[in-house]
């Protein structure tokens, strides 16, 4: 009885946090979340959420307090908010804490579709490893929290393959054939650790895209390019893929979907109003093969010479 008044006042908001203790409690946190599985990019973030609330003036004990600090963010869009009770709940389970969690609704956005001459134009103006880590999302769709864990092992550099074998939320293990360019600039990135796009965390790659993008779309007039983020890649060639093949589940298998109502979004983001191509042909097996890894479709055959042609 004197444990459970003890918690219910602390609950009320009576116990005062101290730093320390505030500190000690979100490192036992985080050591409860690792000990059920979440991923440490999750892990990372539901922490960061913790710290954000207590420095806005929310006591972590007292749900209320939470409650209200949320709810004075006028900045914070519903789905942030969404996300920062989610963070918050996990902790009120570790702390036997019981609380209703408020019912923020967050209605989703048509994601924005770039142009594929824009998505070349942003890889070509970064730097090697972050140009190489745009590329790879380019071309298999994955996630950016799988791309990043990504290990030389996974890459067969013989048969051009790729291996997503540490997918994110839940999604299914994927295997793509990539470009020889891609293989080239995989090759390119020094090989001083297991992990193919080592140093630094997903964070910093993000910091670090938009800080290109922010020069690039500057130099080049176009501030499109600012829209252009990590899962945008995954929107694009999810989209490309179900336009391209109007088998939406070799899109489900793509992405690695589990349920084929996460994968259905991309049956109407994009309505093509013309049928403008590029025209290439091939002479040779050689030249056929790279335009097919370049995303040339084969049209037909005329005096000997294939036929080939992509969507501009």
């Amino acid at each position: 009885m004197q444990e459970e008044s003890r918690i219910q006042e602390r609950a009320a908001g009576a116990t005062k946090v101290t730093e320390a203790d505030l500190k000690g409690k979100i490192i036992e946190y985080a050591w409860w979340m690792k000990k059920r599985g979440y991923s440490p990019y999750t892990i990372k973030c539901n922490t960061a959420v913790l710290m954000i609330l207590a420095k806005r003036g929310a006591n972590l004990y007292d749900p209320e307090s939470v409650k209200e600090t949320i709810a004075q963010q006028d900045t914070w869009q519903n789905r942030s908010k969404m996300f920062i009770v989610a963070a918050y709940d996990l902790f009120a389970r570790m702390m036997n804490i019981a609380w209703g969690a408020p019912d923020y609704r967050w209605t989703p956005k048509i994601p924005f579709i770039p142009l594929e001459s824009e998505i070349d134009q942003l890889i070509a103006g970064c730097g090697k490893k972050l140009a190489t880590f745009l590329q790879a999302l380019k071309e298999t769709g994955a996630r950016s929290g799988e791309m990043r864990q990504l290990k030389w092992i996974d890459i067969d550099l013989v048969n051009n393959t790729l291996t997503i074998n540490n997918p994110g939320k839940g999604s299914n293990p994927r295997m793509f054939k990539v470009s020889t360019k891609l293989i080239a600039m995989l090759n390119a990135l020094p090989k001083t650790s297991e992990n193919v796009f080592e140093g630094g965390s997903l964070i910093s790659f993000r910091r670090n895209l938009q800080r290109q993008r922010r020069r690039i779309a500057r130099k080049l007039q176009n501030p499109r390019l600012m829209q252009i983020h990590f899962h945008t890649l995954r929107h694009w060639k999810a989209t490309m893929e179900y336009h391209r093949t109007k088998d939406i589940l070799h899109v489900k298998e793509m992405l690695g979907h589990k349920r084929i109502d996460n994968t259905l979004i991309y049956t109407q983001l994009i309505t093509f109003e013309n049928d403008d191509f590029h025209v290439k042909v091939a002479k040779t097996l050689k030249e056929a093969c790279e335009l097919v890894e370049t995303g040339f479709d084969y049209v037909t055959t005329i005096e000997g010479a294939q036929v080939f042609r992509k969507r501009k």
